[in-house]
């Protein structure tokens, strides 16, 4: 059913706050510039009212951390459905833009900066030009929306088209004004929608997950071994993902720009690192306490969407990271856990099972 939320102002008898609008959806627009986690502190604008060439503009262009893209587009005074309809149009735009296209489309958000070293700087990690824009997500920012618009949301969703809506409301406190927000779909499976690459053929998931993890002072391989794990933090867009993960999967760890370590089975559900616990000879002690080789985004710790989540993992058969096995054509992805559906995620793990014999190990 449609997304409504209502708020009360505390206190006895508690006052329900009447809801409002916005003087402008330009507001909207500036204030979402001035202030991009309104929308995800996961993205970084780099694009507002570009051109499409097909008759209208793009009212956002965001990425990834990945290096896909994130169209966003504000309900104006369109209806929901026809909003639908734009943004479809515009993605089929944005799916051919070139790394040049992106750069140029950056410089005139951000005249003077450097489209790479703010990439960098804003996820930590160097722009990889071979994997920008690979995939995209559609994201529609609606103050209301209606049944029908939520029907075909959710139908282009169930058929892996990465869209969502994030539903906005204004409410009047004196004289200010509040604004909530919520997501109609789930984000992490738009986020995995948007993983699968578009444009090739893809073919029924494999039953085998894929796990990116990053090696840096923030999270160590020794200790995923020692200890029985894998790992994402820093941000939900990192963390959010070991949601896919439930005891008796199996998955394959890559460290990225090296090669796959490791094969497991996953023994546990994701947990933050305040609860996340791991055996020792002394009993079970708390992980940051004794996986000393990083930090496991320990300053975050009390901070669910940017603190270090875990997930037990019995492993099956590793290797140090000076031998991880990396061939070209290999399958790779920035998402820390995805369930890959192309013909190169098939073709990986045919050659990875001969390189980890014991990948089919019984659990004792």
């Amino acid at each position: 059913m449609p997304i409504r939320t209502a708020l009360w102002k505390v206190g006895s008898p508690p006052q329900m706050l009447t809801e409002s609008t916005l003087a402008s959806e330009q507001l909207l627009e500036n204030m979402i510039i001035s202030a991009p986690r309104m929308l995800s502190d996961e993205w970084m604008l780099i694009g507002r009212q570009e051109d499409t060439g097909f008759g209208g503009r793009i009212d956002l262009l965001a990425i990834a951390p990945d290096g896909s893209l994130v169209l966003i587009e504000l309900k104006r005074d369109r209806t929901p459905r026809e909003v639908v309809a734009q943004a479809l149009d515009y993605a089929s735009w944005v799916e051919k833009l070139r790394p040049q296209d992106i750069a140029a489309i950056y410089s005139r958000f951000a005249p003077g900066r450097s489209f790479s070293d703010d990439f960098n700087q804003r996820f930590g990690q160097k722009l990889d030009e071979d994997g920008l824009n690979q995939s995209h997500q559609i994201i529609i920012v609606a103050a209301s929306l209606d049944a029908s618009t939520e029907r075909i949301v959710a139908y282009l969703s169930e058929r892996d088209i990465p869209i969502n809506v994030l539903c906005f409301q204004v409410f009047t406190n004196g004289t200010e004004q509040l604004l909530s927000r919520a997501w109609l779909l789930d984000p992490v499976h738009t986020q995995i929608n948007a993983a699968v690459t578009p444009g090739v053929a893809n073919e029924p998931w494999n039953g085998e997950f894929y796990c990116s993890y990053g090696v840096s002072e923030t999270r160590s391989w020794a200790d995923a071994v020692d200890y029985g794990f894998i790992c994402g933090g820093g941000g939900a867009w990192y963390s959010r993902t070991l949601q896919l993960l439930n005891p008796g999967d199996r998955v394959w760890a890559k460290v990225p720009g090296t090669g796959f370590v490791g094969v497991g089975r996953v023994t546990g559900h994701s947990q933050p690192a305040s609860d996340f616990k791991v055996m020792t000879p002394t009993g079970e002690r708390p992980v940051l306490e004794v996986a000393l080789r990083g930090n496991y985004h320990n300053d975050f710790v009390a901070d669910p969407e940017r603190c270090e989540y875990f997930v037990p993992v019995q492993w099956l058969q590793t290797v140090p990271i000076e031998n991880a096995v990396n061939e070209v054509g290999f399958f790779g992805n920035q998402n820390t856990i995805c369930k890959p559906t192309t013909p190169k995620w098939r073709s990986t793990i045919e050659c990875l099972k001969k390189k980890f014999p014991s990948f089919d190990q019984i659990i004792i």
